[in-house]
C-alpha cells in the first residue's frame, strides 16, 4: 500500500528550534500552524478539482522560494502528476526533489510507483535501487548531536516501522518485475540487483537462492557459483546452497575438500533443521529425505573421485532409498554406485545398480543400458585342469 508523508506542523508557541521525532526518512520540514504556508497547504489538500489544485500549487511554489518549502511544493507536484498519470513530469519534479532532499524516501516510493504503473522494469529497478540506498544510509547514520545511541536506535526503529508498508511495496514491485522476465539470465540478474539493494530484507536470501538455481538451469556456472557463495557468506548453513555447490564440485571433481565439507554440513543439517510452519509433516519428510540423499550421493561421488570405491559403495547405498522420490537423482546415484561396484570387480552388484539406474526415465537410462551390455551377466567359472 502506497502512502504519502505527512507534513510536520509546528505550533506557534513551540520553539522553532525543537526538532520533533519524525516518521519519515529525509529532511523534516516544519510549517508553523496558522501561517500563510499552512493555510495554502490546507487549501491544496482540500481541493478536489484538478485544475484548481494545480493553480493553488503553482501559487504556493511561487510565493515560497525557501528550499524547505520548495521541498513541499515538489512533493505536491510529484503526487499531483502521479495521480494524473503524467509520468514525465513525475520524474522531472522527482529529480528536483532529490536535488533538495536526496534522502527523501517518500519521493523514492513515488518514483517506483510511476515506473510500476508504466510497466518499465529498467526504470523501476533504477528507482528501486535509489530507495534501497536511502534505507542503507539511514540505517548507518550516527546519532544526532545530543542524542544517545539507545534513543537514536529506538527512533530509527520507529521510523522503519512507520515506512514498512512503503518498503514492502517497493520490494514486492522489484521481485515481481524480476520474475516476470522471460529471459532466465535477465531474471536472475534482476533478482541479484534486488538483493544487493535490500540486503537486510528477508526476501533477499530467497532472491539470491532463486537466482543461483536459475543460473544453474541456464548453464551459467560462474554466475551460479558466485551467487551461491554470496548466499553462504550471509548464511553459512543455507542447506540449498550447500547442496548446490557440493553437487557441482563433486560432479566435476573440483574443490573436493570444500565439496566434502559442504555435503557433510548439509547432511548434518538435515537431521536438525526445523520444519516450516506452512509445510505438512508428510511433505517435509519427503523433502528432507531427498536433501539428505543428495548430500550422501555427493559424498559418494567424492569418494569415487578419490578412488575410494569401498567408501563410495557404502555412502551411495545409504543414499539410494532416500532418493526414490526423484527419478533423476535416484538414477544418477545408482549409476555412480554401478561404477563403484565395477571398480571393485563386483560385477553382479554393478549390473544390479546399473539396472536400477536404467529402470526409471532419466538422462541416465541410456548410459546405464550401455554399461549393462558391457558387463557379462555371469562371471565365468575357471576351468578345471586336465589330469596329467
Amino acid at each position: 500500500m502506497y502512502r504519502l508523508r505527512t507534513v510536520t506542523v509546528l505550533l506557534a508557541f513551540v520553539s522553532p528550534f525543537v526538532t520533533p521525532l519524525r516518521a519519515q526518512i529525509g529532511k523534516t520540514v516544519l510549517v508553523t500552524a496558522g501561517s500563510d504556508a499552512d493555510h495554502q497547504l490546507n487549501e491544496i489538500n482540500a481541493a478536489t478539482d484538478p485544475v484548481q489544485k494545480l493553480k493553488l500549487l503553482d501559487a504556493f511554489a511561487a510565493a515560497h522560494s525557501e528550499p524547505d518549502y520548495q521541498i513541499l511544493a515538489d512533493e505536491q507536484y510529484v503526487n499531483y502528476y502521479l495521480n494524473a498519470k503524467q509520468y514525465d513530469k513525475v520524474y522531472d519534479y522527482g529529480q528536483k526533489l532529490y536535488a533538495l532532499d536526496p534522502d527523501n524516501f517518500e519521493n523514492a516510493v513515488s518514483m517506483v510507483r510511476a515506473a510500476n504503473e508504466q510497466g518499465d522494469p529498467n526504470r523501476l529497478f533504477a528507482e528501486g535501487e535509489k530507495a534501497g540506498a536511502i534505507l542503507q544510509r539511514f540505517k548507518a547514520q550516527p546519532p544526532p548531536a545530543g542524542t544517545n545511541l539507545t534513543d537514536w536506535k529506538a527512533q530509527q526503529q520507529q521510523t522503519l516501522e512507520a515506512i514498512k508498508e512503503n518498503q514492502d511495496y517497493i520490494e514486492e514491485s522489484l521481485v515481481d518485475a524480476a520474475y516476470r522476465q522471460k529471459d532466465p539470465t535477465a531474471k536472475a540478474g534482476l533478482l541479484v540487483r534486488y538483493a544487493k539493494s535490500f540486503p537486510d530484507s528477508q526476501r533477499s536470501t530467497q532472491a539470491l537462492e532463486s537466482a543461483a538455481l536459475i543460473y544453474q538451469q541456464a548453464q551459467n556456472r560462474p554466475k551460479m557459483i558466485e551467487t551461491a557463495n554470496t548466499v553462504l557468506e550471509k548464511d553459512p548453513n543455507n542447506l540449498g546452497m550447500l547442496l548446490l555447490l557440493a553437487d557441482d564440485y563433486s560432479e566435476r571433481g573440483e574443490n573436493l575438500d570444500k565439496a566434502e565439507a559442504y555435503a557433510k554440513n548439509a547432511a548434518s543439517l538435515c537431521d536438525t533443521v526445523k520444519k516450516p510452519a506452512n509445510v505438512s509433516d508428510a511433505d517435509w519428510q519427503k523433502q528432507i529425505a531427498l536433501q539428505k540423499g543428495l548430500a550422501l550421493s555427493a559424498l559418494g561421488q567424492i569418494d569415487l573421485q578419490k578412488k575410494d570405491n569401498a567408501a563410495a559403495v557404502d555412502t551411495l547405498s545409504k543414499a539410494a532409498p532416500l532418493l526414490k522420490s526423484n527419478d533423476t537423482a535416484y538414477a544418477r546415484n545408482q549409476y555412480r554406485l554401478g561404477f563403484a561396484y565395477y571398480n571393485l570387480k563386483k560385477h553382479p552388484e554393478a549390473r544390479q545398480a546399473f539396472a536400477d539406474a536404467a529402470s526409471v526415465d532419466s538422462p541416465y537410462k541410456g548410459p546405464a543400458e550401455e554399461k549393462l551390455k558391457a558387463i557379462p551377466a555371469t562371471t565365468a567359472k575357471p576351468r578345471a585342469k586336465k589330469p596329467s
